[in-house]
């Protein structure tokens, strides 16, 4: 059975050419009338826009987020779109400067190509922009980084009035503009600290679930980086550990003209679980392509090669596909009790599946709003794919909703960029520098400009 949730909104597989409005990149949410779009040349021209709108103003970037985050509604109100504004702007022995709108790709093409890397692992899709990235709170995985916002040096914005503003980081918002969700401003240049480009060795493996609450705990500690894939049906986890490569790995990589090294298949002991899986996915998606991109986001869990690559190469490997993905961060120290907690409901409920649970653990954001700040968080993340005709199963979405509850019951705290229930969150109490937010953006922004609907009941 098909289910209609507001919250999860049926997507349009097919767009009219004559549509007239905007949609996101899932196309399951219109952002805005194509009409309410402007593309300025420069940021002369940005300044320039901002200060005589009228209207609110928005931001898109790749519109990968759902289309609250972006949404414009009044006769008045613009949609920026910052693509012009895209490039290495300087770079220095540790750092870079690049304009808002440059897609991480090519971030982190420029870094490589120069043998530098940001000291952050990044998030798996690599097609966000950078304002974007900073604006959610992307992250990527390992106690020893946390999001890519924690490598900026500072941060140029467009404020309201058309102002230009640089932050620091020993400016006082520096915090706040960090991760902003938008609503203080238009970011066009970030300075980001880099380093030198590290290669890893990657190991993959199959573990029973058993001990998953110490073992967590134990790849995080032990690996400089680690991602782990949990199956609660099959009580089976698919575990990512890398740490930096040897110095025979390292020349080994580079007689490999410094393309990812891939080892020999070390195990096929999850063939039964993903063909299981798969078989869920089917039944659900009704997606008649064997080959289509959610069953490849599967099938991939039977490769158990270790791989030697830098850290873009190894982890940067998402396959976009439309879904709703929901993320929920978890106090590290409390991530044992809560992998427990799902456990006993799991047994209890048998919720249906279609995708493992991601496991992807950050040391501290400084961002006020980072579901990392204070401390190092783990992220839980659960995804259901759409169905051929653009509708979510029955299932998928009773899952969701009902692990969601779970983890906000545990203090758990949603990522920015991604789908969730606002109605479960005490954000207050989540966030204890939300009074501090709310100071900045009344200075940066105060008859805000900058808000959209979401927003504006947020920080009501």
């Amino acid at each position: 059975m098909t289910c209609e949730n507001p919250g999860y909104p049926r997507r349009k597989p097919q767009l009219s050419e004559n549509d007239s409005r905007l949609w996101n990149w899932a196309q399951n949410g219109p952002i805005a009338d194509k009409r309410a779009v402007r593309s300025p040349q420069n940021e002369a021209e940005l300044q320039t826009l901002v200060a005589a709108s009228e209207g609110k103003v928005r931001v898109t970037g790749s519109k990968m987020s759902p289309s609250r985050m972006l949404k414009v509604a009044g006769q008045q109100d613009t949609l920026i779109d910052l693509s012009n504004l895209s490039g290495l702007i300087e770079i220095t022995d540790d750092s870079a400067t690049f304009a808002g709108g440059t897609p991480l790709h090519e971030v982190y093409e420029m870094l490589t190509g120069i043998g530098r890397m940001l000291p952050s692992s990044p998030g798996v899709i690599a097609s966000q922009t950078l304002a974007g990235a900073l604006a959610t709170g992307t992250h990527g995985q390992g106690l020893q980084q946390s999001s890519i916002a924690d490598e900026a040096l500072s941060i140029r914005m467009v404020l309201a009035d058309g102002s230009t503003a640089e932050f620091t980081r020993d400016h006082r918002w520096f915090p706040a503009v960090q991760l902003g969700l938008g609503a203080l401003g238009v970011v066009t240049q970030v300075t980001l600290r880099t380093q030198p480009l590290t290669i890893y060795t990657c190991f993959k493996n199959a573990v029973s679930a058993d001990t998953l609450e110490q073992d967590l705990l134990d790849w995080n500690h032990g690996f400089a980086l680690s991602k782990a894939w949990w199956f609660p049906n099959e009580n089976q986890v698919h575990v990512w550990t890398a740490r930096e490569a040897s110095d025979v790995e390292i020349r080994q990589y580079r007689d490999n003209n410094e393309e990812l090294l891939t080892q020999e298949e070390t195990s096929d002991a999850m063939n039964d679980t993903i063909d299981q899986t798969l078989e869920h996915m089917r039944s659900d998606t009704k997606i008649v392509d064997e080959n289509g991109k959610p069953f490849r986001t599967v099938t991939r869990f039977k490769d158990f090669s270790d791989v030697t690559g830098d850290v873009y190469q190894v982890f940067c490997r998402g396959i976009a596909t439309p879904q709703i993905n929901v993320e929920i961060g978890i106090p590290l120290a409390r991530a044992p009790a809560v992998i427990a907690k799902i456990k006993a409901w799991h047994t209890e409920t048998q919720p249906h599946m279609h995708y493992p649970i991601i496991l992807r653990c950050t040391g501290p954001s400084s961002s006020w709003l980072s579901p990392s700040a204070p401390e190092a968080t783990c992220f839980f993340g659960f995804v259901v794919y759409y169905a051929e005709d653009g509708s979510l199963s029955e299932e998928g979405v009773n899952f969701l909703q009902a692990v969601e509850k779970l983890l906000a019951a545990e203090g758990g705290k949603p990522h920015w960029g991604k789908y969730f229930d606002a109605s479960l969150y005490d954000w207050p109490a989540l966030y204890p520098e939300w009074p501090a937010f709310l100071e900045a953006r009344e200075a940066l922004d105060p008859q805000h400009k900058f808000e959209n609907h979401f927003t504006a009941v947020l920080f009501d």
